[in-house]
C-alpha cells in the first residue's frame, strides 16, 4: 500500500517514522519553511527534516488547491493519505486516494472536535480522553470513526506528557487502522454529536495569563494544560501546544517581571487571606493564595532566564514582603 503523509510538527514526524518502518510512504506534504530567530533564517518543519533523513520525497505547497500540487499528488498514484496535525485538506485533494484519507485526532471524537484538544481536556479537568482515527470529509473532525483508544488522566499530567503519550499511542493506532483497512476488517462508525460534547478553539494570548480570582483547581489545570514539563523533569521544547501560563511578579519601583509558571500543585483550604498574596520561606516554598486555597509554584521561568525549580529560583532571587502578583 502506497501512502502520502500530511503533517508538519514533531508530533507528526515521530508518527511518520513509525509508518515508514511498516509501510511504503512515497511522499510527505508539509508546511513551507518559515523564517525564525533574530537572523530570520529559514527553518524547516520537523516532518520535512525527518522525511529527508528517511529519503522520502517532500512537497511544500503554499496553496493546497493549486493545480500543480494536485497534479503532483495524483501522479504519485498513492492508495491512502494519512493526515496528522496538518491544516484542513480541500475536497479535490482528500478524494484522490482509492482507500480514502485518514486523520488522527487527539480526542475521543465526537467530543473535543477542533483545535488544541490536548490542552483543553486538561484545562477543563477531564478524567479521560483518547485518540481517534477517522475518514476525512468536508467538515472538520466529523468523518466516520475507524478506531479509538481511551487514555485515563489525573490532576498531575501536563500537556507535554499527554502530547508524548498520544504521539506514541497514536502511531500504534494508525498502524492498526491501516492494517485493518488493508484486510477489509474495519467497521466505520458514523459520528453522532451529543449535547455534552465540546468543540475546541485555538489557544490565545488572553487564555495564557493566569486569573488569580479563579479556584485553585482551575488555575492548576490551566498551568498543567499549557505546561512543557515532562515526568523526568525535562522540558519539551519547540512544541506549539506548550506555551505556558504566566503572571506578573510586581517588585519595587513599580517594576514588573513576566514569569511563566511551568509546574504547580494546589491545595484547598479555608482562609481569610488576601487573594494573590505570596507566602514563601525564601528557601523551598513559594505559594500564592487563591480564593479556596493556594497554588504551590514548583517550576517557573522568569523573562529572559532559564526554567528552574523553585528551590533554585529562591536561592538566587529573594522575595520581599512588598512583592505582589499581577
Amino acid at each position: 500500500m502506497k501512502i502520502i503523509f500530511f503533517g508538519s510538527p514533531p508530533f507528526s514526524a515521530y508518527i511518520l517514522e513509525q509508518l515508514h518502518i511498516n509501510f511504503n510512504v512515497v511522499a510527505v506534504v508539509c508546511s513551507p519553511d518559515n523564517e525564525k530567530g533574530r537572523g530570520r533564517q529559514l527553518n524547516s518543519p520537523a516532518v520535512k527534516q525527518k522525511a529527508e533523513e528517511l529519503k522520502i520525497e517532500v512537497l511544500q505547497p503554499k496553496n493546497l488547491k493549486a493545480e500543480s500540487f494536485v497534479t503532483a499528488v495524483r501522479n504519485l498514484n498513492s492508495d491512502l493519505f494519512i493526515v496528522v496535525a496538518f491544516r484542513m485538506l480541500p475536497e479535490i485533494v482528500w478524494r484522490i486516494p482509492k482507500f480514502g484519507c485518514i486523520n488522527l485526532h487527539t480526542s475521543l471524537l465526537p467530543n473535543y472536535r477542533g483545535a488544541a484538544p490536548i490542552n483543553w481536556v486538561l484545562i477543563n479537568g477531564e478524567k479521560q480522553t483518547g485518540i481517534t482515527t477517522f475518514f476525512i470529509n468536508d467538515k472538520i473532525d466529523e468523518g466516520n470513526i475507524l478506531l479509538q483508544e481511551k487514555i485515563e488522566l489525573n490532576d498531575k499530567i501536563t500537556a507535554a506528557s499527554l502530547h508524548n503519550i498520544m504521539m506514541k499511542n497514536g502511531a500504534n493506532l494508525l498502524l492498526k487502522t491501516i492494517e485493518n483497512l488493508k484486510n477489509n476488517s474495519i467497521k466505520e462508525i458514523i459520528q453522532k454529536a451529543r449535547p455534552s460534547d465540546k468543540i475546541t478553539t485555538k489557544l490565545n494570548k488572553e487564555l495564557l495569563r493566569i486569573d488569580w480570582n479563579k479556584s485553585s483547581s482551575e488555575i492548576h489545570n490551566l498551568i498543567r494544560g499549557l505546561s512543557p514539563c515532562l515526568e523526568d523533569d525535562t522540558i519539551l521544547k519547540d512544541v506549539a501546544i506548550c506555551p505556558s501560563a504566566w503572571f506578573y511578579l510586581l517588585v519595587e519601583n513599580e517594576n514588573q517581571i513576566r514569569v511563566k509558571l511551568l509546574l504547580s500543585d494546589f491545595e484547598r483550604i479555608e482562609h481569610s487571606s488576601e487573594i494573590s498574596r505570596i507566602v514563601t520561606d525564601n528557601k523551598t516554598n513559594f505559594k500564592i493564595i487563591v480564593k479556596d486555597g493556594f497554588i504551590s509554584v514548583l517550576k517557573l521561568q522568569m523573562e529572559g532566564k532559564k526554567a528552574m525549580d523553585i528551590k533554585s529560583f529562591l536561592a538566587g532571587f529573594q522575595i520581599e514582603n512588598s512583592f505582589t502578583i499581577g
